[in-house]
């Protein structure tokens, strides 16, 4: 499981923005011992770190006017509702991902935790949702809350013309937190108009999906991690409909956080990316290639962020160039692709024969780390609760040993992957 050693040493690298090479040369250890105290507890080379390493860590850390120690918790601003991923600096970024990592052990089974007993999250779904939705129910739940939903307009009042300020009013007399999914862009803002409990966007049309763009930057880090890799430098394909997914829309705006990177946007003619997305994305000296040939825009990177073909958000467009030539599949990351990257999809790809989304014939592929993605939106959306209704500091000395059993593989054919 995660240990309070590995938060710390993860911490570490975001704070200091090191690799795990870096890091040891920093400490003037080696890379074999780094990767021993970073494995999980119950592996059988799991080791624990030296005393007196943690103390020149420690060190190190208050020594770097840049940083601030392991254990401090950014005073980073959070509003009172999480519409958008405009709302994040890099430093709310980072302190998001370190409370993830300390819930870790609760996601995975390890441990329990109850610093939301007695509260109420209302899960309002106007449109199709299975991740998400349940995602959200389980983090909420491990925290100890209670989960109250509701799917599709057919069961809310809103089919007997109910506004969205009285039902989001409403449902503030209900509940503590509501998650919105709604087909339209700029719904959930409406939500957040009328209530002063916290609003959180689970996808608004094709606007913005922030919560499943924090999970993925979340999966890149700890995946770069484990490839001695850092987020800043890095090439990333963005491949597919990235004119109506929201998904790509949010992680785009959140990779202009970072510093000197490649992303290449892989779109059929007339999928292409929207300009004011590309402006976002362009920061800090970003460098932003667009194309529809696959060979060339999958080249050198380190991840590939493939998305479905969002049909149900078309109205009259014609697509052009999108086939077989433009799947996501085990001949072209074979071909195209560095022998490390790294495959990734929002989910559900569509599986369905001429489809032409991401391929199963990766499910056996130790690259593709799309359940590992889908698995870290519980502890990301575990740590955005845990921020807005402020009980953050409290997370780390409520955990319990859980009491139950449960499998150490949760899929059958999940791809053998610890911390290294």
């Amino acid at each position: 499981m995660q240990s309070a050693q590995q938060t710390i040493l993860r911490d570490a690298m975001r704070l200091l923005n090191l690799t795990r090479d870096a890091l040891t040369e920093r400490l003037g250890v080696s890379r074999r011992a780094l990767d021993s105290w970073l494995l999980p507890d119950n592996s059988n080379e799991h080791r624990s770190m030296p005393t007196i390493v943690e103390r020149f860590l420690a060190e190190i850390l208050s020594q770097d006017t840049k940083v601030a120690p392991a254990h401090h918790v950014s005073t980073a601003n959070w509003a009172p509702h999480l519409l958008s991923v405009e709302q994040f600096s890099r430093e709310s970024v980072e302190e998001l991902f370190r409370i993830a990592d300390i819930m870790q052990p609760v996601a995975r089974r390890q441990k329990t935790c109850r610093v939301l007993e007695g509260a109420v999250l209302a899960n309002l779904f106007f449109e199709a949702s299975t991740r998400t939705r349940i995602s959200f129910g389980a983090a909420f739940c491990r925290l100890g809350g209670s989960v109250c939903d509701t799917t599709g307009f057919t069961f809310s009042s809103m089919a007997k013309g109910e506004s969205i300020y009285d039902t989001s009013r409403v449902v503030s007399g209900y509940a503590d937190v509501i998650v919105v999914r709604h087909p339209e862009q700029g719904a959930v803002a409406e939500f957040a108009e009328a209530s002063n409990i916290p609003i959180i966007n689970g996808g608004d049309g094709p606007g913005e999906h922030p919560t499943q763009a924090l999970l993925d930057l979340y999966t890149m880090e700890r995946e770069f991690s484990r490839l001695n890799k850092l987020i800043d430098g890095s090439h990333i394909a963005l491949v597919g409909d990235l004119k109506h997914g929201r998904a790509a829309h949010s992680l785009a705006k959140l990779l202009g956080l970072y510093q000197g990177l490649k992303i290449t946007l892989l779109a059929p003619t007339g999928l292409e990316m929207p300009a004011s997305i590309l402006d976002a994305a362009s920061r800090n000296g970003n460098v932003i290639e667009c194309t529809d040939n696959l060979a060339s825009g999958l080249a050198g990177a380190d991840v590939i962020y493939a998305t479905r073909v969002q049909k149900e958000r078309m109205q009259g467009e014609v697509m052009e160039g999108y086939g077989e030539n433009f799947q996501i599949n085990l001949r072209a990351v074979d071909t195209f692709c560095k022998p490390d990257v790294i495959v990734m999809h929002p989910l559900p790809r569509d599986s369905r024969p001429g489809a032409n989304d991401l391929s199963t014939d990766l499910n056996q592929d130790p690259r593709l780390a799309i359940f590992r993605q889908t698995d870290n939106g519980v502890p990301v959306r575990m740590a955005i609760f845990a921020k807005l209704l402020g009980v953050d500091q409290q997370i780390q000395h409520s955990l319990r040993d859980i009491s139950w059993v449960h499998p150490q593989k949760l899929g059958p054919n999940d791809a053998s992957f610890d911390e290294l």
